[in-house]
């Protein structure tokens, strides 16, 4: 059996604040970090997680083993990555967004505040295994909206505000009331999120 190894191993340009914890836990594999990155205070990045370059958190943001994450992604104030997770380039998930284990993020997706990933269809009635939600690249997910678990935002779909998507929604369309249903993608929300 091998040792746990409790290390960080950070690019160029990191910035990690003093109260901010980064390599927590003991895990075969370290924290990487690629160049450029911003862990503010109170944010916690635990072992056996790999991200790109150009990373940055809010404060007390929580991101949890198991993670991948690509490059140029923000992570807001209070937002949780629960870990087994896998993100893209070009994302930015807002201030207190939820992100439970066995979820996939695509790339240049946007996702508002307050959203809420889910993964667990009967929670502790029984036990059907985890299974996250799928954005796919250049999806956009409005402010308070909940996801289910296994379902999939297609690619530049847009899910509004408040939506409770409970079904896939397809690629380049919009997702909009509780529970969602599926319209057309309006002009004005045609095209790429505009993500740094």
């Amino acid at each position: 059996m091998s040792e746990a190894v409790r290390e960080v191993v950070c690019g160029d340009d990191c910035s990690i604040d003093a109260d901010a914890t980064v390599g927590y836990g003991e895990f075969d594999e370290p924290t990487r970090l690629g160049d450029d990155a911003t862990i503010r205070a109170g944010s916690i990045v635990y072992g056996d997680v790999t991200i790109g370059d150009g990373f940055a958190t809010g404060h007390d943001v929580l991101v949890r083993e198991g993670t991948t994450i690509g490059d140029d992604v923000l992570v807001g104030t209070k937002t949780v990555v629960d870990g087994r997770t896998t993100i893209g380039s070009h994302v930015s998930l807002q201030t207190n967004v939820y992100v439970p284990t066995e979820t996939t993020i695509g790339s240049n997706v946007f996702v508002g505040p307050g959203a809420v990933l889910t993964n667990d269809e009967y929670p502790i009635r029984t036990d059907a295994g985890l299974e996250g939600p799928t954005i796919e690249d250049g999806a956009s997910i409005g402010a308070n909206a909940t996801l289910l678990p296994g379902v999939t935002v297609g690619e530049n779909a847009f899910v509004a505000a408040g939506a409770v998507v409970t079904d896939d929604v397809p690629a380049d369309s919009l997702a909009v009331g509780t529970p969602a249903r599926v319209q057309p993608l309006p002009d004005p929300l045609e095209g790429d999120n505009q993500i740094a």
